[in-house]
């Protein structure tokens, strides 16, 4: 079922989901997603999701590893 498709942000960064996978989220009238910023890219997935996905495909010493290679300001650990 994993798809990969392209998405336009506009410039006050909205983005519309498809409409199969609002359907498939059951966010027809609209609703809630996390957003996991994981350094290297964007995850959007629905609310509730995020915390157990990301203990189930990343494990913490890779996205620490992953943070810490970037050269973001925004991502470094004080």
């Amino acid at each position: 079922m994993a798809r990969v498709e392209s998405f336009k942000v506009s410039s006050s960064g909205q983005m519309s989901l498809p409409a199969a996978v609002r359907h498939r989220w059951r966010l027809d009238q609209g609703g809630r997603v996390d957003v996991l910023d994981l350094g290297f890219g964007v995850l959007t997935v629905p609310e509730g999701h995020a915390a157990r996905l990301l203990d189930e495909i990343l494990p913490a010493e890779t996205h620490y590893e992953a943070v810490a290679a970037e050269e973001d300001p925004d991502l470094i650990s004080r």
